[in-house]
C-alpha cells in the first residue's frame, strides 16, 4: 500500500512539472499562495546569498539568483485583478492602480540579480553591489506594493 502512494505521488509531480497548471486556472486562494511563496522563497534566498557573498563563496550564490529572477518574472502573472482581497494578501491597491509600475519593478528586480550574479565576480564591495541590485529593488517595492508587517 505504501509502495502504491509513492508511486501515485511520483505521478503527480512528474504530471504537474510535464502540464504545469496557468495562473488563470488557479483560485484566488491559490493565486496569493502562489506569490506569497515565491516572495518568501526569494527573501530566504537574498539572504542566503548574504551569507554566501560574506563568506566568499560566489560560485555558489550564483544559482540562488538564478532562482530570484525566474521567480520575479513569474511573478508578473500572479496579480490578476481578481487577487486584490483574500487569504491574508499584504499586496497593496496601489499594485493594479500602477500596474505598470509594479511591472517594470519585477522586470527590473528580475534583471539586476542577473547583473548581481555577473557583478560579483569583479566587484571590490560585494556589500555594497548587492545592497544595489538587490535590497533595493525589496526596498523600492515594499515601501509602495506591501501593507506593512
Amino acid at each position: 500500500m505504501i509502495r502504491k502512494i509513492k508511486i501515485i505521488k511520483t505521478i503527480i509531480i512528474i504530471f504537474s512539472l510535464t502540464f504545469p497548471f496557468s495562473v488563470n486556472a488557479q483560485t484566488v486562494e491559490e493565486i496569493i499562495k502562489g506569490r506569497k511563496a515565491m516572495f518568501s522563497e526569494n527573501y530566504q534566498n537574498a539572504k542566503k546569498i548574504s551569507i554566501l557573498l560574506k563568506s566568499k563563496k560566489i560560485q555558489e550564490a550564483k544559482p540562488l539568483m538564478k532562482k530570484i529572477s525566474d521567480n520575479y518574472d513569474k511573478l508578473l502573472d500572479y496579480f490578476p485583478e481578481n487577487t486584490k482581497e483574500g487569504s491574508k494578501t499584504e499586496a497593496l491597491p496601489s499594485i493594479w492602480e500602477n500596474k505598470d509600475e509594479f511591472n517594470a519593478l519585477m522586470k527590473k528586480a528580475s534583471d539586476d540579480m542577473i547583473k548581481l550574479a555577473k557583478a560579483i565576480d569583479t566587484a571590490e564591495d560585494l556589500r555594497a553591489v548587492q545592497k544595489e541590485l538587490m535590497w533595493s529593488n525589496c526596498s523600492a517595492c515594499h515601501s509602495k506594493f506591501r501593507a506593512p508587517h
